[in-house]
Parts: structure tokens; sequence; C-alpha cells
């Protein structure tokens, strides 16, 4: 069977999920994801990924009512946390190692997270699902790391600085773009790690 008779129209009553796998679903996740990054949020249509995909508008509609509770499930789709295998013993290690992986992904993020701003702004469902999928779980992730080296003793628990890191290395990751034109990648925020962070929390 085709991708496209997969996708027709079910009987009524049928099961609204029931012809379509996780495979297939994930297909429609990447493409608009993808074409958000570059078209930009407002030049997606539920047509064009509908066409790109090769399946049918209906079908779509069918699972996500519209374009925001599409692109919605999308961005849950691609949760992920980059720092919950980071733990050498060292806070300042584990800093470093979180600075690269951030890098690591910075242009596919960032331009994500520029294509989707004012759309964010204007969709409570969309801003709730995009920092429940790129921002929240690796705060917390962050979080514990830091939490590991107040327990190891390398940072006193009332530290001033711990509570701006995660702020400054994401907003480092989302405005060298903005401000120097030139993504934040991993050798970058090494840097800013060294140069700034660990000096902030007293670490060498």
């Amino acid at each position: 069977m085709t991708s496209q008779a997969a996708d027709r129209p079910e009987p009524a009553g049928a099961s609204r999920r029931s012809k379509i796998t996780p495979e297939r679903e994930q297909e429609f996740f990447d493409a608009v994801l993808e074409q958000i990054r570059s078209c930009g949020y407002d030049a997606v249509t539920m047509d064009g990924i509908a066409a790109s995909t090769r399946c049918s508008k209906s079908t779509l509609y069918r699972q996500w009512k519209t374009k925001p509770q599409f692109v919605a499930a999308a961005l849950r789709s691609n949760r992920r946390v980059r720092f919950t295998d980071i733990d050498t013993g060292s806070l300042a290690e584990d800093l470093r190692q979180a600075a690269r992986a951030a890098g690591g992904g910075a242009g596919k993020d960032t331009g994500l997270l520029q294509a989707l701003g004012h759309a964010v702004m204007e969709d409570p469902e969309l801003k709730g699902a995009l920092r429940e999928a790129l921002v929240e779980p690796e705060i917390a992730a962050l979080r514990d790391i830091l939490a590991r080296g107040v327990a190891r003793g390398e940072v006193p628990a009332g530290h001033p600085a711990l509570e701006y890191v995660p702020a400054q290395l994401f907003g480092m990751l989302r405005m060298r773009p903005v401000v120097e034109g030139e993504q934040a990648d991993a050798e970058y925020l090494v840097g800013f790690v060294e140069a700034v962070v660990l000096p902030a929390l007293g670490l060498p």
C-alpha cells in the first residue's frame, strides 16, 4: 500500500490515528520543522506539508485541527535533553561538556527559535510546546549539574551566581547570532564558560 493510500480519509467512526504509524507521524513532524527553519513559520501551510510528505491535507487536519496544534505536536515529538549523561565528577568539566553539547546543535535550534519567534508570542499552546521541547528539559538538566557540584562542595549552596548560569549559557547561545551575526558554536561557548561562568562560580 502506498503512503498516499494509507493517508486517505477514514470511514466514519474509525479511529482518528489508526491509519498513521509512528514513523509516518514523525515524517510529518520532521517536515514541518524543517520547513519552518527554511521558510519561516508564516510561510508554512498544511497544503505545503501535505505536498512534501505526499499525503492528503485531510489527513493532517484529522490529526491536528490547526497549524499551531500541528507545530506544537512536532515540537513535543522532538523533545530531547543533551545534558542528562554529563557527570564527570567535576562541576567545571561538566559545564564545559554542557557548553560543547549546546554548541553542537546551535544552528539548528537557534534557527527554529528565531523562525517561531513572533508566532510563539501570539499562541500560548505553541509557546508552551516550545518551552517544553527545547527549554525546560535542558534548564532542568543544567540545574541538576549545578546541584551535584554544590553537593560535592565545589560551590557553596548559597552562591549568588548559581541562579544565573542557565540564563547565561542559553542567553549567549540565542543572542550571539543576533548581536554578532555568528552562531555560538561549541568552541565559543566553552570559551564563554571558561572566561565568565567558571570565574563567577569561583572555579578554576
